[in-house]
């Protein structure tokens, strides 16, 4: 289970740091849809929109991920520190060729969402099991709803964290909005040292990156800061984030999570 320290409150600094407007990186496994193409985003909302039917089940829900993507490995993080294993299946989905079974499953939900459908297959996929459709490929709403199956967990046990407390919550999305321009492959080597330094400062003085328990914004900043195409070497040269960094690598929920989705 994650440490239960208190909660630092939000401070403004990547708020302020990500003011600039930027693009963000494109999900897992999507192509840009041609001018013909069917609607291949999906929203729908556990929760939310009750009369759709999508509301808060243990075992309703189902989970695709894909290899080596990003999105997935935070989807796959999250599951595991809000304790969902038990109560939410997951699918990592590989190369079509060595899992058919999980892609023609998978083709079969959007088919199921959308009559004839023909856009690409896009994961991470959140799918209600009882309908057999996709309910969300937007992997921001999936992270957020997950939350909502976390007081379903079958152990009885101490509540999970609230990774997204409304307090930081416009914290969380600005960090999330900075890594997607200053921590990626094509990131310009200025702004990924000026934000690495921000962070290395940050982390100088509380033992998560916003205060003093684990949140959404760790997640995203271990699996920028740890996955192939953005993990070069050069994090020893920030050593609060570098202890950081292999610090949460020993929590079993980025441990575990980690070797999974990747």
């Amino acid at each position: 289970m994650p440490e239960t320290v208190s909660r630092g409150s939000s401070t403004g600094t990547f708020a302020t740091a990500a003011r600039t407007a930027v693009t963000g990186t494109p999900a897992c496994g999507t192509v840009a849809p041609s001018a013909t193409a069917r609607p291949h985003r999906f929203r729908g909302r556990i929760g939310v929109g009750l009369a759709g039917g999508f509301y808060p089940a243990p075992h309703r829900y189902q989970l695709y991920l894909s290899e080596g993507c990003q999105r997935s490995l935070r989807v796959s993080i999250t599951l595991a520190l809000l304790g969902l294993e038990d109560s939410t299946a997951t699918t990592v989905l590989t190369r079509p060729a060595e899992t058919p079974d999980a892609f023609a499953s998978l083709r079969r939900a959007y088919e199921a969402t959308w009559h004839h459908y023909d856009g690409p297959l896009t994961a991470p996929a959140l799918c209600d099991r009882w309908s057999g459709r996709v309910v969300s490929n937007h992997t921001p709403d999936i992270l957020r709803d997950l939350a909502d199956l976390a007081g379903l967990r079958d152990e009885e046990a101490s509540g999970p964290p609230a990774l997204r407390p409304p307090a930081l919550a416009a914290e969380i999305d600005a960090l999330r909005e900075l890594l997607a321009r200053d921590v990626t492959p094509t990131s310009q080597p200025p702004a990924r040292a000026a934000t690495l330094t921000l962070l290395d400062h940050q982390l100088a003085s509380s033992p998560y990156v916003l205060g003093g328990a684990i949140t959404a914004a760790d997640v995203d900043l271990w699996v920028a800061l740890t996955h192939p195409d953005t993990n070069d070497g050069a994090r020893s040269a920030y050593p609060h984030l570098d202890r950081y960094v292999r610090r949460l690598g020993l929590h079993p929920a980025f441990r575990g999570s980690g070797r999974t989705a990747l």
